[in-house]
């Protein structure tokens, strides 16, 4: 029968006939299928593609909008260094979580000192991992990092901060002490009536504004260690930068903060779903502001520059804001001015056993 003498209806399919007898081909056998058959089973199995793609989108979507049980569980601490933008990056959390359904819990230490005694360290630790009621949680105050490990903690807190150039930290704080600013105006402040300008403090040699003052952000990082306290001290340094980057999530910079939203945003959406655009338009976002603040100028950047502290200092936040941007450049693309996220660029693929 020739190709030509087919049925239209009826497609010709060949395929070879295997001898058991002999390990040689046997001549081609040809078979007549519909062509109506054959489109059906097409139809059926595109039919099946479908369903299972519609049920992968709505498992991803339902995984989207009802956390999973680990993430109910998550806790964060952001150790906030005082003046560096701080108070507008927690005001986000606290202006998102009743939407997104989590915790926020002010870390109010008495005189705002960042170092706990060792007795409030296991409370604290108890209370951030047992507090059932409180998670998920995002606790946030001036203390210096603590170690979870120390204490047997079997699932760490997730930790967060951001720092700021040393000395345009050092400035802000000098006059918000004095002049304090625009989130609580009426606030009687510790040096309120001091008239004296932050150059006036450098030329006289004045303790507010000694190099020693800018000696913070590192023993912030570096934690409760008697070390991480000695001004100075290069093992102080190093443990800063250690701790940085094997205990931290991530670090920004005050400088870049809206990147630093951003990327939280995208990193951990169980918190912070919604926050880059509640900074770019939320009326809280840059609410407090550094009342009659003026800059420094070069000759008392310089006299600072001169210590060996300043160098520590701005040796640690050249190693934060060198890191931040590694990540960042990792995660985030700039196209016509505007920032925007990565998409994921990673796959599963060779997945054994088969089903």
């Amino acid at each position: 029968m020739s190709f030509a003498s087919q049925p239209p209806n009826l497609l010709l399919t060949c395929q070879p006939s295997f001898s058991p007898e002999r390990s040689i081909t046997a001549p081609i056998k040809c078979n007549a299928v519909p062509i109506v058959e054959r489109a059906i089973a097409r139809h059926e199995v595109r039919e099946i593609e479908q369903r299972h793609t519609q049920d992968g989108v709505r498992e991803r979507d339902s995984a989207a909008s009802s956390p999973s049980e680990g993430e109910d569980d998550l806790v964060i601490i952001y150790n906030r260094v005082p003046k560096t933008a701080s108070t507008s990056f927690t005001n986000i959390a606290y202006d998102l979580c009743g939407k997104n359904h989590y915790h926020v819990l002010h870390i109010n230490t008495t005189k705002n000192n960042p170092v706990m005694s060792i007795q409030d360290q296991m409370r604290f630790v108890k209370n951030v991992t047992e507090w059932r009621e409180m998670k998920p949680a995002f606790y946030h105050g001036h203390v210096s990092f603590l170690d979870f490990t120390k204490f047997g903690v079997k699932r760490k807190p997730i930790y967060i901060n951001v720092i700021r150039d040393p000395i345009e930290r050092l400035v802000s704080y000098y006059y918000f002490l004095r002049f304090g600013d625009d989130y609580r105006p009426g606030l009687r402040r510790r040096k309120q009536g001091d008239k004296k300008t932050f150059d006036e403090c450098v030329s006289a040699g004045g303790s507010d504004c000694a190099p020693e003052k800018l000696w913070l952000q590192i023993p912030f990082f570096c934690g409760h260690y008697s070390e991480c306290w000695n001004v100075g001290s290069q093992w102080a340094l190093e443990q800063a930068k250690y701790n940085l980057v094997n205990e931290y999530l991530l670090v920004g910079v005050t400088e870049e903060l809206e990147d630093f939203v951003m990327m939280l945003e995208a990193a951990l959406p169980r918190f912070f779903k919604g926050a880059t655009e509640l900074y770019k338009t939320g009326k809280k976002s840059h609410l407090r502001k550094t009342s009659e603040k003026k800059p420094p100028t070069k000759e008392s950047i310089a006299k600072l520059q001169q210590s060996a502290i300043w160098k520590m200092e701005n040796d640690f936040y050249e190693f934060a804001l060198e890191q931040f941007q590694f990540v960042r450049a990792h995660a985030v693309r700039e196209k016509d001015g505007e920032l925007y996220l990565l998409a994921q660029n990673f796959f599963y693929e060779k997945i054994y056993p088969k089903n």
